[in-house]
């Protein structure tokens, strides 16, 4: 029973859209300028930080075609006559506008280089707007290729959807598009045919009746957001609302479906979220927008993280055959809500600054659905969860990718980085310890971009363990560390070979009968000092610790 519910998972981590987006990030032997253009922060890039967007856009669906602007307000982090912001190049900037003046602009591959017309001083506020038209490059199968969706419900009616996380925001809109700089709020504007409803991030602060036969919706973001995360969602939908009682007071809980999905969206999203987030809330601390609330909104394409205003797309006739997934006996929960909810707090509270580290998203993401299911049904089938995970693991590259080119790693940010987190777990061998450092990084980091070293610095300094060693071997280097097992002189002996320098990871091991222990090898053989322990008659806890084990004699 238990290989069937191993290979039911397998089959579904390996065949799920959501966790195959990874796919599209296979890297490149050689990277082009326009990756770097991209990838780089500049001195033109950084020396701007934007507060606010105001994004104004109007789709014409029937040729797949928009018009819009988006205000940029911004402070000057140094003194500058020019700057870059993004946008395709298949998008036309009709103008840039400052102050009433028109500004002079030079595009290089999806990057725009404006000209000012004097100096912005370093601290100063200031502002200017762009505005573009054009046919947005269409997404086939989102969310692994980025785009706008364009396609119908099984009534006929229109049903649009964006979702460009693997090639950027600017794919269909202006900004700076690059992950360490996040607006600290934004109004999305967004005209749509006046039959139908538009749903966005943030709260809904007006719709506007206009003459030409659209609707305008305005939906105002109070928080951060990641460029990648800004969602436009259009359809012909039907909405119902809740609450959930969190940490931080009362969350407001609303869903965006087609009609005919109505029922079946109550029972399943009533099932599943108020779970979920007390789940998580427990383990990461509160949800970290509650001013612009929890949505989950129906999307022609399987799932994304869009803040405060999740992609749902199980309920459509061409989605996922298998988005209920079964835990060791039968009990079923539902992989969209499920993951992409976690994303909240790993991902869009605390957000990578450069794509190579999307682990920081991906890796917990992972790790926190075996969290839910821990709280839902027992520490035992939460790791048989993280066990199953590990046929996914490919260890064909590693999991952090190259710096500076908008390029992730290996498909094994999933499941190899929540493989490495339970075993960061174990070493930590104190639960409450753990929990704390999870919710721990959430209020250290909230609302703000991280690289690499603060979030493996943390969480090594909270835990009193010099755990960057391990960190660097699961995700800088392919291949597992091996533990290698000795009788040397009739002394059993052990050592560990790793390519991270340093390398140091405790491991549990045990003598048949006896209880798991803590050894501590280095990169040198050094004594197993357990009673009874030899190399046919000593255990590795593999459950919990992925690696390769080597008995030599």
């Amino acid at each position: 029973m238990k290989n069937i519910f191993y290979l039911v998972l397998l089959l579904f981590f390996t065949h799920f859209p959501i966790l195959t987006k990874a796919q599209l990030f296979a890297p490149k032997k050689t990277f082009s300028r326009a990756d770097s253009l991209k990838g780089r922060l500049t001195a033109i890039r950084s020396c701007y930080d934007v507060n606010f967007y105001h994004l104004d856009v109007k789709f014409d669906i029937q040729k797949r075609f928009i018009t819009g602007s988006n205000l940029f307000q911004f402070t000057a982090t140094q003194d500058f006559i020019k700057l870059q912001f993004d946008l395709f190049a298949n998008l036309d900037i009709d103008k840039i506008m400052y102050h009433g003046r028109e500004l002079t602009y030079v595009r290089e591959a999806n990057a725009v280089f404006v000209s000012f017309p004097q100096k912005i001083n370093k601290d100063s506020k200031d502002e200017f707007t762009v505005f573009y038209s054009g046919y947005p490059k269409v997404a086939k199968k989102a969310p692994m290729e980025s785009g706008v969706v364009f396609a119908k419900d099984s009534l006929g009616y229109p049903l649009v959807a964006t979702a460009c996380e693997s090639q950027g925001a600017s794919i269909w809109w202006p900004n700076k598009d690059h992950l360490s700089d996040e607006p600290d709020s934004m109004l999305i504007s967004v005209r749509v045919p006046k039959e139908l409803k538009e749903v966005s991030n943030g709260r809904l602060r007006k719709v506007t009746e206009l003459k030409d036969g659209y609707k305008k919706f305005d939906w105002f973001v109070g928080n951060t957001i990641n460029n990648y995360n800004v969602a436009v969602n259009i359809g012909n939908y039907a909405h119902y609302g809740d609450s959930y009682d969190g940490e931080k007071g009362r969350l407001t809980l609303d869903y965006w479906v087609l009609p005919y999905n109505l029922h079946r969206a109550k029972l399943d999203f009533g099932k599943n979220v108020k779970p979920l987030l007390k789940a998580y809330e427990h383990w990461f601390g509160p949800y970290p927008f509650y001013e612009d609330g929890y949505k989950l909104v129906e999307t022609p394409y399987p799932a994304m993280e869009h803040q405060s205003a999740i992609s749902y797309g199980g309920y459509m006739k061409n989605g996922p055959k298998n988005e209920l997934v079964g835990v060791k006996g039968g009990v079923k929960w539902d992989f969209v809500i499920v993951h992409e909810s976690s994303h909240e707090w790993f991902g869009n509270n605390i957000t990578a600054t450069d794509l190579a580290d999307l682990w920081i998203h991906e890796a917990f993401g992972n790790y926190a659905e075996s969290l839910f299911i821990e709280e839902m049904h027992g520490k035992k089938a939460a790791l048989d969860y993280i066990q199953a995970n590990r046929a996914g693991v490919s260890n064909d590259r590693p999991v952090v990718g190259p710096y500076d080119v908008n390029q992730m790693g290996s498909g094994d940010v999933y499941a190899k980085g929540a493989v490495l987190l339970n075993s960061l777990r174990t070493i930590i061998n104190d639960d409450e310890k753990w929990r704390g450092i999870l919710r721990g990084l959430n209020k250290k980091f909230y609302h703000q971009t991280v690289t690499y070293s603060q979030v493996v610095d943390y969480v090594s300094i909270q835990s009193g363990k010099d755990l960057v060693p391990v960190f660097d071997q699961y995700l800088h280097y392919k291949s597992l560390p091996v533990l290698e097992i000795t009788n040397k002189s009739g002394q059993l002996a052990c050592r560990w070979i790793a390519e991270a320098q340093g390398f140091n990871m405790p491991v549990r091991v045990k003598v048949p009968g006896g209880e798991y222990q803590f050894i501590y090898p280095l990169d040198r053989f050094s004594p197993i000092n357990i009673d009874g322990a030899s190399l046919e008659a000593i255990e590795v806890d593999t459950s919990n610790f992925y690696l390769g084990i080597l008995k030599s004699i």
